[in-house]
């Protein structure tokens, strides 16, 4: 059975220490040349065994190198290319963010906007009362996934024949009902804050999320290759891994998570075009985000660690500032079990980098290793 994307690695809020190490003399947005590049994809995919291996380097521009190691799936003869759709799990979240940071600019909505505004014919449980839609998506609410995004839940999602803006919708209100299981302002990552905060956009648009996405988003950005759930063929196919044996999920229901949780990590789409969206957080919006905006969705809550921003992980780094100085350091992982992918961005340099596996077992090791590879050859 697919479980539930995890709450991420630690290296989902913070890169490797050696990486980070590693980049310390980084002076700027070194672009180093592309075989270096390719020699370091080489020995992380040799060292980390996972079916395929891809990374990429990201300026302000989109991709200035994509890099792609091994095959489509464990045993096939398919090799993975640079044009291949993946997976982002939960990196997802960060372009839900964004949708409603597009949502504040046209008007129809606001950051502190509170969650019994959002909901309105809700029955609210009191200790929601106060909290707002910039707290939910920071996952400082106190909701959990435990309880209602359980292992019956998958079991009968798949097979919902309800529309998926009711599903939301649903699962919205039962879990804003009960009282939450943590407690507000301490973070508390969850699936369920997203799936909230996709049926709270769905209500201001009187469209899907899906919908949204690709009016608003991949349309606007030129990302002709997003869509939702596991890649249909040809495309890489996820793994599991068990006992050093990893087996290929075809593309299907069974090779995701159930399509409700969509704002919280569907999204699938090539390197290229995924470049075409962290390119917004390198070049201050491209006239698609506003700079207060980037700042909004960039900015952690003001509280206990970790430093978590609205789909980001924030990390404050000697090498990711300008001169030398300090400055944030983007970061996060995601994985529906199938599938590892992770994303580190230096805005105030103009450089971003990403790795990506097709088997979330042996690729997130491999996905770590690779990240930290990129890094120390940019600053090479």
């Amino acid at each position: 059975m697919t479980r539930l994307i995890p709450a991420p690695h630690r290296r989902g809020l913070m890169l490797g220490a050696g990486a980070l190490a590693a980049s310390s003399a980084m002076a700027g947005p070194a672009f180093a040349d592309p075989r270096a590049y390719d020699a370091a994809l080489d020995l992380a995919a040799s060292r980390g065994g996972a079916p395929a291996l891809a990374g990429m380097v990201v300026g302000r521009s989109g991709a200035t190198w994509i890099g792609v190691h091994g095959v489509r799936r464990q045993g096939a003869a398919d090799k993975a290319t640079r044009d291949d759709r993946w997976h982002l799990g939960s990196n997802t979240k960060a372009m839900t963010a964004a949708l409603w940071a597009r949502t504040v600019q046209a008007g129809l909505a606001r950051w502190d906007l509170p969650l019994t505004e959002a909901f309105p014919d809700v029955a609210m449980h009191e200790r929601f009362a106060g909290l707002t839609i910039d707290e939910l998506m920071r996952h400082r609410v106190g909701l959990t996934d435990p309880g209602l995004l359980s292992p019956a839940w998958l079991g009968t999602a798949r097979v919902d024949p309800r529309p998926l803006t009711l599903q939301r919708a649903d699962l919205a209100a039962q879990a804003l009902s009960a009282a939450p299981t943590g407690r507000a302002g301490t973070f508390a990552y969850g699936n369920l804050n997203y799936i909230v905060l996709g049926a709270a956009l769905e209500r201001l648009h009187g469209v899907s999320w899906e919908d949204l996405m690709a009016r608003d988003l991949f349309g606007p950005l030129g990302i002709t290759s997003g869509g939702f759930g596991a890649p249909a063929d040809p495309a890489p196919w996820g793994h599991r891994s068990a006992a050093g044996v990893a087996t290929a999920i075809p593309p299907g229901a069974a090779a995701d998570n159930p399509a409700a949780l969509g704002p919280a990590g569907t999204v699938h789409m090539t390197l290229a075009d995924y470049g075409r969206f962290l390119s917004v957080f390198l070049d201050g919006g491209k006239g698609w985000l506003t700079g207060a905006s980037l700042g909004r969705l960039t900015t952690p809550f003001e509280g206990p660690a970790p430093a978590y921003a609205a789909g980001w992980g924030v990390i404050r780094s000697g090498w990711a500032g300008r001169d030398r100085g300090p400055g944030p350091l983007l970061t996060h992982d995601g994985s529906n079990t199938f599938w590892y992918l992770s994303a580190a961005l230096a805005p105030e340099r103009g450089i971003g980098f990403v790795a990506a596996s097709n088997d979330a077992g042996r690729g997130a090791d491999a996905v770590g290793d690779l990240i930290g590879r990129l890094i120390r050859t940019a600053a090479a």
